[in-house]
């Protein structure tokens, strides 16, 4: 009986998850895609317990949080590592990495300004976990994964990771600070083209006074200072209000925080957001390998807007679009380092294997959690595949195949049959882009180099594991 045999499904959990182990598939096939996508965006009414499993017998292993120290931003990269492969709640993840890349925020950069400890827990702390109650980056964009956007934007605007990163926190009367009103029209909102520098200046006049300040649980967090805001009026070139007014009015000090949601809620509505939104889940989602389909763009920008910038109702109807679904459209997607990792995992199982071994290879492959090189995020695309990064996936491809701590070499004793029997049940566990004729001859003869087909269990381990590493570390097996 085949493992997977139902392509739509597969392609939705590719995209909207990180793939499937077959139970999982299973389940998934049941519902249909409508019930699929309703129980892929209803999330929250799936117990949020993965990070309790951490531990058990049966799960991949992460290693003891920092020798009995404080936690460290490796733990914080294995656990949310843990939460991909085992989650419930596959597009929660998805859309948080997402977020992730959008909203990019680096550690690295935090560390510099107030030291290791209160970095990790402003870019990955829970509330429920951190003494002070502190909601740490990640975990905000994991909360409003699609939740509305609006909303997350004025969190975001907040959040004491992004106050440091873009230096929101230095934004007074006297010197407008203009990195994080840049970013927010730039990459969170309008896109390039849609502002002008005097936009970037009227806008960090808006933000000021959005500051921190160490409270008594002895964290920084937000704080509004209305001494340090400019209360004068703000003219924009595109509309802030429903009206089409331009001007945010003059205001109290006093009342200076409303200057930015006011911001916030104009370009939340402003006609270029919905559709820079629209392109980047294209992107994400579709195709990241042809041209976009500006019709479809222009239609996901609208349902933005009628649906109030809920992000639930516009990726459902992004999953359930005839453009998503469309068969041209699989495996159009290159995989980020981490879909790449936690897709192997998944793929090939586990076995006391420990995430801590993925820490170095993903930095070889150019990605480290909580830890974009930049505003702009990760260059996506093909710009993953340097000759030394695709090196260190099939690298981490061998390491997999070669450790024997995985169970699909067992799995595959009752599939050795012929050599072509093995190979179809590998290239079915690990499922690739369709490979072409001399691929699966290449592969076959590889199978058949060493000698009389024996089916030996020794035989079979040694195939398997050059099987994995061989199809792992094709280009067919880099996209989702």
């Amino acid at each position: 009986m085949a493992l997977y045999s139902d392509p739509a499904t597969e392609h939705l959990l590719r995209r909207a998850g990180f793939g499937a182990r077959a139970d999982e598939f299973k389940t998934f096939s049941e519902f249909g895609i409508t019930g699929a996508v309703a129980h892929l965006v209803n999330y929250e009414r799936i117990p949020d317990d993965v990070d309790a499993r951490i531990g058990e017998p049966g799960y991949v292993g992460v290693a003891a949080r920092n020798n009995g120290r404080a936690p460290s931003i490796l733990d914080a990269r294995q656990r949310w590592l843990f939460r991909m492969v085992h989650t419930n709640r596959p597009l929660q993840e998805k859309m948080t990495l997402f977020w992730h890349n959008h909203f990019a925020t680096a550690y690295s950069k935090l560390q510099g300004q107030v030291g290791a400890d209160d970095a990790l827990r402003y870019m990955a702390a829970k509330p429920s976990e951190d003494p002070a109650g502190v909601r740490g980056h990640v975990e905000l964009l994991r909360d409003f994964a699609l939740g509305n956007f609006r909303d997350l934007l004025i969190e975001v605007a907040k959040d004491a990771a992004m106050l440091l990163w873009l230096d929101g926190y230095l934004n007074v009367r006297a010197r407008p600070q203009e990195n994080f009103a840049r970013e927010l029209m730039e990459l969170f909102t309008l896109g390039i083209g849609h502002y002008t520098e005097e936009d970037v200046y009227a806008a960090a006049r808006v933000f000021t006074g959005w500051n921190l300040a160490r409270g008594t649980n002895g964290v920084q967090q937000f704080i509004f200072r209305p001494a340090q805001h400019d209360p004068t009026a703000k003219t924009f070139t595109f509309p802030i209000y429903p009206d089409g007014s331009r001007t945010i009015p003059a205001r109290p000090a006093a009342g200076g925080m409303q200057d930015g949601i006011d911001l916030i809620d104009g370009l939340v509505r402003h006609p270029a957001t919905g559709r820079h939104l629209a392109r980047k889940l294209y992107r994400f989602f579709v195709n990241e390998t042809g041209p976009i389909n500006d019709g479809w763009v222009n239609g996901m920008a609208s349902l933005f807007i009628q649906r109030h910038f809920e992000m639930k109702h516009v990726v459902s109807e992004v999953l359930l679009s005839a453009e998503f679904s469309d068969p041209r459209n699989y495996f159009t997607r290159y995989a980020w380092p981490v879909e790449f990792v936690v897709r192997a995992i998944k793929d090939i199982g586990w076995t006391g294997y420990s995430l801590a071994d993925t820490l170095t290879p993903l930095t070889n492959m150019g990605q480290n959690l909580y830890d974009p090189p930049d505003v702009a995020g990760w260059e996506l695309g093909p710009s993953w595949f340097s000759t030394g990064s695709m090196l260190s996936r099939m690298n981490f491809a061998s390491a997999l195949a070669g450790n024997q701590r995985f169970r699909l070499a067992t799995a595959a004793q009752i599939h050795t049959q012929t050599p072509e029997t093995l190979l179809g049940y590998v290239l079915e566990s690990l499922r690739t882009a369709p490979l072409d004729k001399a691929v699966l001859a290449e592969l076959s003869a590889y199978l058949r180099a060493t000698g009389p087909w024996t089916r030996s269990a020794g035989q079979v381990q040694n195939k398997v594991t050059g099987l994995v590493h061989l199809v792992a570390g094709l280009p067919e097996y880099q996209f989702v």
